[in-house]
């Protein structure tokens, strides 16, 4: 029998409830509110985040795993660790954002429900307890993010950059799906718990093709070499404000999807994609450190550097245990934290007019 759902049993899933309510709330503000919706939608938004961040911290706590819905949605400690920081990068960044919009007409409610939208999308990733699930929180990420590189709409190169991150994005997307698809058929579920039971010992060609599909899906939401093309395009070209953004929450939602999905799901098969992992980890650290040094322009040589910084994160995946796992969480929050401060810091410099994107106008 199919459990009873009570308000008490979907406590654990209040972050995502509250955020989906919140979306439609701040849109329809955003629409009634006319001439004020610039100075209102900004302070909902914050506000909402605020409140979600203690509704997590008073309702939504949970003490060991918790499955619901089948186990499609899972929650745990580390969990509302990764949604309660994902929560404090957005507002960071919408904080030091909103002069930045509001100086090149971009400060529009679409934004912001844009933003909102993303958050959801992390926080589906972060509590996936399936490959349906995982998906769904992938696309929702993916297409808000689509939209807000395209933004400003006047913009040739910030359009050029949305178009090539949605065409390679969706091959992405299709290879992920494809080898969810494999992996579903050679594991007989969708749950991640059932998978790493069911998925043990040597990997048959079928499935070592999969993981190969679902590696390759990974390494581009991380912006990992060789799939890292998108990565210099869109920082250089969408909006700054919108960059800060693309470079910070949203590797939270990277991280959770190399949990969930391949130390999670395929855990009896870790030899398998550690081995790709290597391979994909030790490119993106020498190719992003290398290549930053020849750039000229500021955005461009933060975006080599987080390809690089990514290929130490995947170094802890590749360690394959519970060690290298906190470590690649560690150094994903430090590098989230330090992206914060060297985007904000160009946003506030670009406000007051010290130096422009480019290295040889810094100072001036």
């Amino acid at each position: 029998m199919t459990p009873t759902l009570t308000l008490e049993s979907v406590l654990p899933a209040l972050p995502e409830i509250y955020l989906a309510i919140a979306v439609c709330v701040v849109l329809l503000v955003d629409v009634f509110a006319g001439r004020a919706a610039t100075r209102v939608t900004p302070t909902l938004t914050l506000l909402v985040l605020a409140l979600g961040a203690g509704l997590l911290l008073t309702f939504a706590q949970v003490p060991s795993t918790v499955e619901l819905f089948s186990g499609m949605y899972v929650t745990d400690p580390l969990a509302n660790l990764l949604k309660l920081l994902a929560m404090l990068f957005v507002a960071v960044s919408l904080l030091y954002s909103r002069h930045y919009l509001e100086t090149r007409g971009l400060l529009k409610g679409e934004y912001y429900v844009l933003v909102l939208t993303a958050l959801l999308g992390i926080f589906v990733m972060i509590s996936a307890g399936s490959l349906l699930t995982m998906y769904i929180g992938v696309e929702l990420l993916a297409l808000s993010l689509y939209a807000l590189v395209a933004f400003d709409r006047d913009n040739g190169v910030a359009a050029e950059s949305a178009m090539k991150y949605f065409v390679l994005g969706a091959i992405a997307s299709g290879c992920l799906l494809y080898g969810m698809s494999l992996v579903y058929g050679l594991g007989g579920s969708l749950l991640f718990s059932e998978l790493a039971v069911a998925l043990q010992g040597p990997a048959s060609l079928g499935l070592i093709m999969g993981v190969v599909f679902l590696v390759v899906g990974v390494a581009f939401k991380f912006g990992a070499v060789p799939f890292h093309m998108w990565v210099p395009d869109v920082y250089h070209g969408a909006p700054s404000s919108v960059t800060l953004f693309v470079a910070t929450a949203p590797k939270i939602a990277s991280f959770a999807l190399a949990f969930r999905l391949l130390a999670g799901g395929l855990e009896g098969i870790s030899e398998t994609w550690t081995q790709m992992l290597a391979i994909v980890a030790v490119l993106s650290t020498v190719v992003g450190n290398v290549v930053a040094i020849a750039q000229t322009n500021l955005k461009r040589m933060l975006a080599y550097s987080a390809v690089g910084n990514v290929g130490f994160i995947l170094l802890g995946f590749v360690a394959g245990t519970e060690q290298g796992y906190e470590a690649a969480l560690y150094y994903t929050i430090a590098y989230v934290i330090m992206t914060l401060g060297s985007f904000g810091v160009i946003l506030l410099a670009i406000a007051v007019k010290i130096f422009g994107t480019n290295i040889q106008n810094f100072g001036r």
